[in-house]
This record gives C-alpha cells, structure tokens and sequence, in this order.
C-alpha cells in the first residue's frame, strides 16, 4: 500500500463528500464516521464514498458490517482496495 493511493483516497473521500478540507489534512488511521471523527461523515457519505470507489476502481462495496468496518479509516480502505487489486492481478 502506498501513500500514493492512501493520498488518492483523501482526496475521493473530499470530493464525493463535499468537505472544504484538504485532503491532506486527514490522518490515515482516524476515524471517518461519527460524532467523535473530526469529518463527521455520514450513512449518506458512506454511499457517496461507495459510489465513487466503485467508479474509479471497480470495486463494488456491498452493505454489510464488513463494508462499516472498511470504511472506518483511509487505512482500512487503502488496505482492502490494496488486497482487492493484488487479487485481481
């Protein structure tokens, strides 16, 4: 996993989400949903993240608790896109 993709995620994360933060300024291990996270994200951005990583990648995020699990930080993501595309290869 690279920082490249980790870099690529904030920034997806950013724009389906409509945040005014840089993408730079999210850590890689914080959380993303809920009162305690600092972007507050949503059910509704969960969907918006699910979406645009589906466009950009292919990669179709079913709505499960894995799927909660996944979304939960830019490393989680970056990590099971990572092993998704190995696997692909």
């Amino acid at each position: 996993m690279t920082a490249d993709l980790r870099l690529e995620l904030k920034a997806l994360i950013v724009e389906a989400c409509d945040k005014d933060c840089a993408p730079e300024s999210i850590s890689d291990d914080e959380l993303l949903f809920g009162q305690e996270a600092p972007l507050q994200l949503d059910s509704l951005d969960a969907l918006q993240i699910s979406m645009a990583i589906k466009k950009r990648y292919g990669l179709r995020l079913p709505d499960s608790k894995d799927t909660r699990r996944i979304l939960s930080s830019v490393a989680n993501l970056a990590n099971h896109l990572a092993t998704w595309q190995a696997d692909r290869a």
